[in-house]
């Protein structure tokens, strides 16, 4: 059989038919390996192999997952059925955040559900993972482990003949396969190792869960490859300064991918929130300036968190600007529109926000709960007491309606709080100057 030799990204796994410095599909840089493939077909085979001809797909059979229950009821809803036979997940998050103490709680889940769960880790040693499951109160029947640093070990798990219906790698980092070159952690051997788990647990029904190290960044390291191969990405975040984690999924194929939960950090492990929308608010002192009350929303779940903000007199040549819990550049962006709109001298005053309470969001519903804030601090005046703002600024000054503003409105109610100050009750910056503070 013919061959030829072509190119592939080691990063995103795109083909090129000769070398160049950068890969054309993500555009990172000298990534590209010369591979070998065979003439008659370059096709991978993998589950989704394609059929001989096309069909209708109203006659085909539907599918029955067969999911089974975690033993977190929280985590069920969160995957949409519970744990396919079969299916890859992929779970990430910064060192010591709680990933392994979370998938440990989980096996021993399954295994006081009569289900056999195998914790296979590269990291920890046996005695190590006893002492933590131990702490945990998860000691029993049905709950193995494995110390080993060979991928081989685990395919020998999965060949046997009573596999487990759980297997946790921690992490897929950490493990070596004689098919690749390269050190454990490298791009070619995160792609081999996976590759070979996922191939292997769709063959014999078992659920794989693979634990991903995070960059920097906060991006999963390894190849983009390894998110595709993969049913479902969960990613694990939080402050390690609090106690409180959130758990997000960032794809899924089993149910929604917009869904949430929240976990508080105890000496038992992680307990679920059942009811978050408070959680991060704490207590708090309406009668100080520079706080203001926000709902946010996260997935589809509303959250009342407190922003709070600091303007003071600055004796530096370029005054401070800093933001905790959302992007530094847009605290810049709405004081640069408080600034021209509403001509507020802010320029010789450094300027401190955060959201309290640990939590990090990207909701543009905040805007406006950060522009009172300021104008609080910088007023030196209190903002009504149980006051509640929502509401996207443009350049322009106006205030935008943002999305779920029927969940806000209700979760307001809810809650009790008012006056709701959002797109319709205050259009302008101008109009929320003049009705927080009376000013023109």
């Amino acid at each position: 059989m013919k061959t030829k030799e072509t190119y592939r990204c080691a990063a995103c796994g795109a083909q090129s038919p000769r070398w160049q410095g950068q890969c054309p599909s993500c555009k990172e840089w000298n990534t590209l390996e010369a591979v070998t493939v065979s003439k008659k077909s370059s096709v991978p085979v993998g589950a989704a192999a394609s059929q001989s001809s096309p069909q209708l797909l109203e006659e085909l059979e539907s599918e029955h997952l067969g999911a089974r229950p975690s033993g977190l009821p929280s985590l069920d809803h969160l995957l949409g059925e519970g744990l396919v036979p079969g299916a890859a997940i992929l779970v990430g998050g910064e060192p010591g955040i709680g990933k392994s103490t979370l998938l440990l709680q989980l096996a021993g889940s399954q295994a006081r559900l009569g289900h056999t769960a195998v914790y296979l880790s590269g990291e920890e040693s046996l005695p190590q993972l006893k002492s933590r499951a131990g702490r945990l109160g998860l000691l029993g029947p049905g709950l193995m482990a494995m110390a080993t640093n060979k991928v081989e070990d685990g395919l020998a798990v999965l060949e046997g003949p009573n596999p487990p219906e759980l297997l946790i790698v921690d992490s897929v980092q950490t493990l070596a396969s004689p098919l690749a070159e390269g050190i454990p952690g490298s791009v070619s051997q995160v792609r081999a190792v996976s590759s070979e788990l996922v191939e292997k647990t769709k063959k014999c029904g078992t659920t794989l869960i693979l634990v991903g190290h995070v960059t920097k960044d906060g991006q999963i390291a390894g190849p983009k490859l390894l998110e595709h191969m993969v049913d479902t990405v969960l990613y694990l975040e939080g402050d390690r300064k609090h106690f409180s984690r959130i758990l997000r999924v960032l794809k899924n194929r089993f149910g929604p991918s917009d869904e949430l939960i929240v976990f508080t950090m105890k000496e038992q492990g992680l307990e679920v929130v059942e009811d978050p929308a408070t959680f991060f608010l704490g207590a708090r002192d309406p009668s100080l300036s520079g706080t203001a009350m926000a709902l946010a929303v996260d997935g589809q779940r509303p959250f009342a968190v407190e922003v709070q903000a600091l303007v003071s007199k600055s004796f530096l040549t370029i005054p401070r600007r800093t933001a905790l819990g959302f992007d530094t550049n847009r605290l810049n962006l709405l004081l640069a529109v408080l600034e021209k709109r509403l001509r507020l001298n802010l320029s010789g005053h450094d300027i401190y926000a955060k959201i309290t309470g640990g939590l990090a969001s990207r909701d543009p519903g905040l805007d406006l709960a950060v522009v009172a804030a300021v104008m609080s601090s910088f007023y030196d005046q209190p903002l009504p007491e149980a006051s509640v703002f929502w509401g996207e600024i443009d350049l322009n000054g106006q205030v935008r309606p943002v999305a779920a503003h029927d969940v806000r409105l209700k979760q307001a109610g809810r809650l009790g709080h008012g006056p709701v100050c959002h797109s319709a009750t205050a259009p302008t910056l101008a109009d929320l100057q003049r009705l927080l503070f009376g000013k023109h």
